[in-house]
C-alpha cells in the first residue's frame, strides 16, 4: 500500500511536497477497517489523530437516556480523534466505521510537532472545526426540539449535502434525483436520529409515497430528489 499517496489526497497535507510526506509516512500508520468497528471511544486512551483516506465514519454521543445521537458523517479527507488541543471535549464522543474504510493515524505528541513547524496545517484544522462545530449545534437543536420527521429529513438533507452522488443516464429517473452515496438502512438511521426502526420505515415509507426518498437502486442505495427535499423540509420551518 502506497502511503506516501493515499497521505498527498488527504486534503489536511495535500500542500506538502514529496520530501514532506515522507517524512509523515513513518509516524502515520494506515489501518484498513471493517465496517461497525469502533474506532475511538471515551474509555479509550490512544490519543491519536485520524484522517479518512477511504470510507465513511459516523461521529456520535450517548445522551443521558442511553440513546446514541450522532454528531457528524465524515467522509474522504476528514479527521477526528483526540484533537482536543483545538476542541475541548472531542474525548467525548465516539468514533464508528459505517463502511469498510481506510483511516491514517498520527500520534497526538508527533502532530502537535508537526503543526508548530507548519502553521497552514494549523490554520486549515481551525477552519475544519469551525464549520463541523456549527454542523454539530445545527444537529443538536434539531435533536433536542425537533419532531422525529424533522430528523429524519434534516439527516437526509445532511447526508445527501456530503454524500450525495449523480446517477447515470440508465437509472430509469431524472436528472433531479441523486443517490445517497453512503449505504445506510433503517435501524442505522434510527441510531442516528435516537429514534427506533419501526419510526424511519414508517416515515421512509410516507418519504417514498410523497416522492421525496426511492430505493429502487440495484446496489441497495437511497436515491433523495433533492427539490422535493427542500421543500419538505422548508414546509415543516
Amino acid at each position: 500500500m502506497d502511503k506516501i499517496k493515499y497521505l498527498s489526497r488527504i486534503n489536511l497535507f495535500q500542500d506538502l511536497d514529496m520530501k514532506e510526506l515522507q517524512q509523515m509516512e513513518s509516524i502515520a500508520p494506515i489501518l484498513v477497517t471493517k465496517k461497525g468497528t469502533l474506532i475511538t471511544a471515551p474509555n479509550k486512551s490512544q490519543k491519536r489523530l485520524y484522517l479518512i483516506k477511504c470510507g465513511k465514519v459516523r461521529m456520535y454521543t450517548i445522551t443521558n437516556n442511553g440513546k446514541e445521537l450522532t454528531i457528524d458523517v465524515l467522509g474522504v479527507g476528514h479527521i477526528f480523534g483526540e484533537i482536543s488541543l483545538f476542541a475541548p471535549g472531542s474525548h467525548l464522543i465516539y468514533a464508528k466505521a459505517i463502511e469498510d474504510s481506510v483511516i491514517c493515524s498520527i500520534d497526538k505528541v508527533q502532530f502537535e510537532q508537526i503543526i508548530i513547524e507548519k502553521p497552514d496545517i494549523a490554520l486549515k484544522i481551525i477552519k475544519i472545526l469551525s464549520t463541523r462545530l456549527k454542523e454539530m449545534e445545527e444537529m443538536l437543536e434539531l435533536m433536542a426540539y425537533g419532531s422525529v420527521r424533522n430528523k429524519l429529513l434534516f439527516l437526509l438533507n445532511r447526508l445527501t449535502e456530503k454524500f450525495g452522488e449523480p446517477l447515470n443516464e440508465h437509472a430509469g429517473v431524472g436528472p433531479e434525483w441523486i443517490q445517497l452515496g453512503v449505504k445506510v438502512t433503517h435501524q442505522e438511521l434510527a441510531s442516528m436520529m435516537g429514534s427506533i426502526r419501526e419510526t424511519v420505515t414508517e416515515l421512509l415509507n410516507e418519504l417514498t409515497s410523497e416522492g421525496v426518498v426511492n430505493r429502487t437502486s440495484t446496489r441497495g442505495f437511497f436515491i433523495i430528489h433533492r427539490q422535493r427535499l427542500k421543500e419538505t423540509i422548508e414546509s415543516t420551518m
